[in-house]
């Protein structure tokens, strides 16, 4: 059985869902269509004509990208132009394009805490705060031999957490009354006569994250035709989401030693470093990608040193001049992204007995070379 691509496209809103991205950013599917059965997955840091010709060889329907294909407006559409071709080739070959980007920087197990685990963060937390989520209260009316199934249900969809707590719910017994009318096939009770159940109301706390998947859990666990519940915000704050992490390394190090441990771990040719080559490092700030703007963020941390890329002159001036150490492996650096995606995508798959199969793109998008 294949996957269609609206359930992968499913698959990677619940590793990275769309609410995680920075205002305005591109994501989604961004070419083609996910209404069709999908034999093969490329999953790739860009999209140019030779990612392009490795899903072609592979006969992928879809490739999974980090960075959007369509980032900047396009006034135009013209095949002779870079862009135009390259829509053009995919429409063409019938290969779709999903991105998913600041949303899979921000996601808890995405880019930046692959990054950190790469690096050997321990102690980690958010370096630029995106998004919180919202809490809710769930209470739902359950007959009383039915409550722990509707609970379980509940928290294994991701219901009932209150900070390191899990399983957390409220139980009150009573009797609720309600009489079936017509056409109705109820559980308990007659058409047209007044019943009365002996009923649990459970409370629970749900995180707006998995609010779909607590509520869907919840109506297939509970055995009655019309489930009576309520579902509300409250004024708490949930978790916290945001891009980049912050991080200890297990023991200090000179920052030299550990920009070598940068390059190798990232796989990276050359880094670019700021700061005295012998001076301890422990506290690591890390961000996918361009970080010159978070580096007062990073001081304000109280991170050592930060690694992140495009570090431009100035903003490297503005580090060294606030104490702040930088190791700069290059944008590139996300390449982490591919195999780590499709790893993760192709176990869920495997769960849900799909056969498509996933790649990690092998071709090399990094558009600097040194000389």
């Amino acid at each position: 059985m294949l996957a269609r691509g609206e359930t992968i496209a499913q698959l990677m809103e619940r590793l990275a869902p769309k609410h995680f991205a920075v205002e305005g950013d591109k994501i989604g599917l961004q070419v083609g269509s996910l209404r069709k059965e999908i034999k093969r997955v490329l999953v790739t840091l860009d999209v140019n004509p030779g990612v392009v010709k490795e899903a072609v060889d592979l006969g992928a329907e879809l490739i999974v990208a980090h960075h959007p294909i369509i980032y900047r407006p396009l006034a135009h559409l013209q095949t002779d132009t870079p862009a135009g071709a390259l829509a053009a080739e995919l429409i063409r070959r019938d290969i779709a394009v999903y991105v998913s980007h600041t949303n899979l920087d921000t996601a808890e197990g995405g880019l930046n805490d692959w990054m950190a685990e790469a690096l050997g963060l321990e102690g980690r937390d958010v370096l630029e705060e995106v998004h919180t989520d919202k809490l809710y209260k769930l209470a739902v009316f359950v007959p009383r031999a039915h409550a722990e199934s509707v609970r379980d249900a509940m928290f294994r969809a991701g219901g009932g957490w209150i900070g390191n707590y899990s399983h957390c719910s409220f139980n009150v017994d009573g009797v609720g009354t309600f009489m079936p009318r017509e056409g109705s096939d109820p559980y308990i009770g007659e058409n047209g006569m007044l019943a009365t159940a002996e009923e649990t109301r459970i409370e629970i706390i749900v995180p707006e994250s998995a609010r779909k998947a607590v509520v869907q859990a919840m109506l297939k666990a509970h055995p009655y035709e019309e489930v009576a519940y309520d579902l509300y915000g409250v004024d708490l704050k949930g978790r916290s989401f945001g891009l980049g992490r912050v991080g200890k390394l297990q023991a200090a190090m000179p920052l030299d030693d550990f920009a070598e441990l940068v390059k190798d771990r990232l796989g990276m040719p050359f880094v670019r470093v700021v700061g005295e080559g012998a001076r301890q490092v422990r506290k690591v700030a890390v961000l996918g990608g361009s970080g010159r703007s978070y580096i007062k963020r990073a001081m304000f941390m109280g991170a050592d040193v930060l690694v992140t890329g495009d570090i431009d002159f100035h903003s490297a001036q503005d580090a060294e001049a606030g104490g702040l150490a930088i190791v700069d492996p290059g944008h590139y650096a996300e390449k982490i992204m591919r195999p780590k995606t499709a790893q993760w995508l192709r176990e869920r798959l495997a769960e849900k007995g799909y056969a498509t199969e996933v790649f990690a793109s092998e071709v090399h998008t990094d558009p600097f070379r040194l000389k």
